[in-house]
């Protein structure tokens, strides 16, 4: 579906923009990479529905510096151009995407209180539901990926250390603190609901989170479930999983967490990934001067009372 007009496109850049082969191939991987981000994250959305919020995620999600975004943005928006002029698509999606945007552009977040609300919601007296449930537990406690949580195995949880271990990007193996709430609820799952399923596929015995069928749950199945849950919770922003990650990351800094001890839980490869959730502390501090600040509450209530 998405690689439908992908070697047309390929052809148009190679012999009518005569990019050079450096650049053409970055276009190529750049184009790949959010395809596939798309496909496992928004199954349902073909290239003619796709809109910025989509686009907005797909590079929210990439941990590279900003100078790489420049370039898979201008890979992206080569891509959907084309589209456009040859009439594969009626509207370009990347009209609205820019540069300085997404450098500006804060990641969403919830606060512990929109966690504990989609939590609520939830059916926990279900297989699925306590599955569920526990799964959100785990991504806000731990600050995980979700491929990292989905490949989570029983060998990976030590519970008398209080640390899991997960693989990460590069199959670079970490320890994460898991605090002592979310790994009480992790060991009841395993050994009060997991353990009844009546059956369990054989190339996931030691996998933690399974379907009700004994099989490894998918990443589309999380990110629709996520999205749902928080729906029925009556939360407006624009939910996916790795949102509970920058929550994970956000409640650390605000709550005055060291920006290099934050980085090793994160997996982050360098610090400059980790520091954008010091702007969100910014953005913090910001809005509690406002409220609570003589001057600013006085400042509010004149402009309560304008016409």
């Amino acid at each position: 579906m998405w690689k439908e007009y992908f070697n047309d496109f390929k052809s148009h850049i190679l012999l009518e923009r005569s990019l050079s082969k450096n650049t053409y191939e970055a276009y190529e991987r750049d184009c790949e990479k959010f395809f596939a981000f798309m496909q496992e994250n928004y199954s349902e959305i073909t290239i003619h529905t796709v809109k910025l919020q989509h686009l907005e995620d797909f590079l929210w999600q990439l941990s590279v510096k900003n100078s790489s975004k420049r370039r898979i943005i201008s890979g992206i928006k080569a891509y959907f151009k084309f589209l456009v002029m040859s009439d594969r698509i009626n509207n370009n999606p990347c009209e609205l995407l820019e540069t300085s945007r997404i450098e500006k552009l804060l990641p969403v977040v919830l606060h512990h209180e929109e966690i504990q609300q989609m939590l609520s919601v939830i059916d926990k007296s279900t297989y699925h539901g306590f599955r569920d449930s526990v799964i959100i537990e785990i991504l806000y406690a731990c600050g995980l990926r979700i491929s990292e949580l989905l490949n989570l195995k029983k060998g990976d949880i030590y519970y008398k250390h209080e640390y899991i271990k997960v693989l990460g990007k590069g199959n670079k193996e970490r320890l994460v603190p898991i605090g002592e709430k979310a790994l009480k609820l992790l060991r009841l799952y395993i050994e009060n609901h997991r353990s009844k399923l009546p059956k369990i596929d054989s190339k996931c015995e030691d996998i933690v989170f399974l379907n009700r069928r004994g099989k490894q749950l998918t990443r589309q199945y999380v990110f629709q479930t996520i999205k749902t849950i928080a729906h029925e919770a009556g939360i407006k922003k624009n939910i996916h999983p790795h949102i509970l990650r920058h929550s994970f990351a956000s409640a650390l800094i605000q709550g005055g967490a060291n920006l290099i001890a934050v980085k090793e839980m994160m997996g982050h490869a360098s610090v400059v990934s980790t520091e954008i959730y010091t702007h969100l502390d910014t953005l913090h501090l910001r809005e509690t001067l406002m409220l609570y600040h003589p001057h600013y509450q006085e400042l509010n209530k004149r402009k309560s009372k304008e016409p």
